[in-house]
């Protein structure tokens, strides 16, 4: 046999045992690579801030593994009810079967929203589930329409009675809380004010846990049933006892 067919043979037998061996070698677990649509996909968690709060007073959580997306407050109409403009905020979450964590206000719009979509968890903090844990004396003079008479200088100027009502005690709670109330817009302030004063929810929300502190004076820890309370914790509790509320989140979206 000639030399060069000799050697066309070999390289041909050749090539067959190293596709062989490939192929064994890609069968064997964990050699290979799932494809990407396989991969484990990061776990959404939509945030809705306080009245007048935006994103920043989320900084302090930690929460290793989600994929953290915060929803914007945008303008609201002069007649809305929080159950109307639930429904266009719903617009933004654009995941199924999301988990959400809504804080103060943005704890009760969080409630209209999970009455729109599946959520597969949600946690409340330093918010209320149904109005008979919210001040029916607050709400009788909210209902008068005094909201209308809160002039925009009260969000700009801070003063001890200010960050009573709020339990901010350190510098640093003072200083987020300037930063968030200062960074308010004063229509839809007036306006969410009358919005929880209509809020009519009487059903509390499935999947749902509740995070409370006992001195919080914005929404009265005495009305509230919560499944977790926090001694001591104020209405900024998510910003000042980020760590506490932080483990009892990743707990609870663990179990």
């Amino acid at each position: 046999m000639p030399i060069g067919q000799e050697v066309k043979i070999f390289m041909a037998q050749s090539v067959k045992v190293i596709l062989f061996v490939l192929f064994i070698c890609c069968s064997l677990p964990g050699f290979s690579h799932p494809p990407a649509d396989s991969a484990k996909e990061e776990k959404t968690i939509y945030l809705f801030s306080g009245l007048g709060a935006d994103s920043s007073i989320f900084r302090n959580l930690d929460l290793p593994g989600y994929h953290k997306v915060y929803i914007n407050w945008v303008p609201s109409s002069r007649d809305e009810s929080i159950t109307q403009y639930a429904a266009r905020i719903r617009s933004q979450i654009t995941v199924e079967n999301p988990y959400i964590i809504g804080v103060s206000f943005g704890g009760i719009v969080a409630v209209e929203v999970s009455k729109l979509i599946n959520v597969k968890k949600m946690v409340l903090i330093s918010s209320a589930r149904t109005k008979d844990e919210l001040s029916k004396f607050q709400f009788f003079f909210m209902r008068l329409g005094l909201y209308r008479l809160i002039p925009r200088v009260l969000l700009k100027r801070m003063n001890f009675l200010t960050y009573s009502y709020f339990g901010a005690r350190t510098k640093m709670d003072k200083n987020a809380l300037k930063q968030l109330l200062q960074g308010t817009d004063i229509y839809f302030f007036r306006w969410a004010l009358k919005g929880i004063s209509h809020w009519e929810n009487k059903q509390p929300p499935e999947h749902t846990v509740q995070i409370h502190g006992t001195a919080d004076r914005v929404i009265a820890s005495r009305l509230v049933h919560p499944d977790y309370r926090i001694k001591g914790g104020g209405h900024l509790m998510v910003f000042n006892r980020a760590d506490t509320i932080s483990s009892i989140i990743m707990n609870y979206f663990r179990e």
